[in-house]
Parts: C-alpha cells; structure tokens; sequence
C-alpha cells in the first residue's frame, strides 16, 4: 500500500538522509515541509510522488487541509535558539501540527525528541526539564504533553542519542562539523581517563530506523519511546579506539577525576550554566534498550567510531 508521509524538518542533517532514503527505498508519496528549498541537496525530481511543500512550522495551520490526509508523520523539524521562537516550535506548533492530523486515517507519528531528556532507564530526567537549555526544556515540554493528544496511541517518539553525518551533499551534525578541531588536541587526549560513557549513531543509521519503522510499526505492546544509538561505550574506550584508527600509541594515562575538574573551574574562573554543571557530575548518559539498525536485521553504517571517522574523510597518520 503506497502511503501519505509527511516530513518535517527535511533540511537538516538527519532530514537529509531520511528524505533521501525514502525517496530511493519506497513507494510512498512524500510531503516535505520546507521553509528555504535552496538548502535542499538531495534530488527531489528523483521520482514522481515527491511534493515540496514550502512553508514553516510556525504557521502550521496553514496545511491542516493536508494534514487531514496523510497516514504518517515523521516530524524531525526543531528549532535551536531564541527561547521564545524555541517553545513555539518545539512545543507549540509541533503539537499543533498533530493535533491537525487524523487519527482515524493518520497510521503513525515518527517524533523526535532527544536522549538528553531521559534518565538512564528511559524515564523522563526531571533536571532536563528544570535546568535544561531552552532547547532541552522545550523537548521535555513538548514529550510530557503528548499523551494529551488523540493521536497519542500512534506516537513513536524517537530519541537520537549522539548524532553524527553529514558530507559534501548533507548537512553536517553539530558533532561531524566539530570532529577534525577535536583531532587536533588527540594526541594530549590520549593520555588521560575519564569516567563517562555515552550511546551515538549515524544519521544514515537513524534514517535507516525511521524507514524501517514507516512499513513495520512497533507492535501493541512495545514501548513506543525508541533510544536510538550503537550500544553504549565508554569515554575510555572511545579514546582508545579513536587513537588506534590514527596509530597514536597510549603510553599512560592520567585519571580525570570530577574533583580535579571542578578544581580547574574554579581556579580559571570557567562559567557553568546550571545545565553543564549537572552534566559534568551525571557523566553516564546511557540508556537501556538502544535501537539501531542491527536491531531489526538490518546492516548499520557506522557500528564503530572508527568508521565515523572513515566515511568522515579522517585517514590514519
């Protein structure tokens, strides 16, 4: 059965690799929600079936005709900064924008949210929603909200965990456009150990998940909050891993602990929102169950940091 998807957020990085593999992997007929079709760089003349629909969230309204007609929602779109600009995207249009679809027709709502806004047992992290950044709370908001909605039994919501992606035809994510700066100070971060440990997963990991996902819906029962990320690995072990890919041998290393870190803060007068504060003492940002491809039988791009950095362009030394 050929579906209605409509997609939000089709510019970014994940929307890239998303629009790009339901364009080449399924029948569908597509909707993008875009707001400046000249950030888009994936071929939507590709095949017929492809519908731009040029607009912004903040006037969401506007579509509620279309809306009405679609059997599935995949809603990546999110604002980052200005706090008011961030709560009526985030959380005000965004829950309009479901609330207009029908839930008679409307199969599934693929939502994205973020992994900072759970505890380690994917519960709801109440810091986040207190202390977090506006983007941060505004998720929080947005999630607490949505079993007010009718179409609430058909929310998948999706929470990435540390995302990485992005090339010459894709958007980078905020980590990929940051990874060679970081290589740069490896050969000194080699030589210390921290306690901390984290999930990641690659755009086009993601995307795969989502696609997947849109013709194989979570079974009555399942639980529809969805972690998205590689297993979780530590701060050591990624160090270890990372300098192994660039041939950089570890000759010792230095525990950093969370004592030495606030003396440092303090010594350089470093400030801290309240939000890095509790970050630096949580440290553990890992949850149960992570989802990747390799959960559904399906090949994952970038199962290793070591490959991240392959398909990032970073060669050994």
């Amino acid at each position: 059965m050929v579906k209605r998807i409509f997609v939000t957020g089709a510019s970014g990085c994940i929307g890239h690799y998303l629009a790009e593999a339901l364009i080449q992997q399924t029948p569908h007929d597509l909707f993008f929600l875009v707001r400046d079709v000249s950030k888009l760089k994936f071929d939507y003349n590709a095949r017929p079936g492809i519908t731009l629909v040029e607009g912004d969230m903040r006037q969401i309204d506007r579509f509620s005709d279309l809306l009405k007609t679609i059997n599935c929602a995949i809603l990546t779109a999110t604002s980052w900064g200005g706090a008011e600009e961030v709560f009526d995207v985030n959380v005000t249009k965004t829950l309009q924008l479901m609330s207009l679809l029908d839930p008679d027709r409307c199969e599934q709502v693929l939502y994205f949210s973020t992994e900072s806004i759970l505890d380690q047992q994917n519960q709801p992290l109440e810091a986040a929603g207190e202390i977090g950044t506006d983007y941060i709370r505004s998720k929080y908001t947005c999630y607490s909200q949505l079993s007010t909605l009718p179409i609430a039994p058909k929310i998948t919501t999706l929470f990435p965990t540390l995302v990485f992606g992005g090339d010459e035809k894709k958007p980078l994510s905020h980590l990929s456009s940051g990874i060679r700066e970081v290589l740069r100070w490896a050969g000194l971060i080699r030589f210390f150990k921290a306690d901390a440990s984290f999930h990641f997963l690659h755009a086009k990991d993601i995307a795969q998940v989502a696609v997947h996902l849109v013709d194989h819906p979570l079974a009555a029962g399942q639980s529809r909050d969805v972690v998205l990320g590689n297993e979780a690995t530590t701060v050591n072990e990624a160090i270890e891993e990372v300098c192994g890919y660039l041939r950089q041998p570890i000759l010792f290393r230095i525990p950093l602990s969370i004592q030495l870190a606030n003396f440092f803060i303090k010594v350089f007068r470093i400030q801290m929102a309240d939000w890095d504060r509790f970050c630096l003492q949580y440290r553990h940002f890992t949850h149960i169950h992570p989802v990747s491809p390799a959960t559904f039988g399906l090949p994952t791009y970038c199962p290793t940091l070591a490959d991240v950095l392959k398909v990032s362009g970073v060669l050994p030394r």
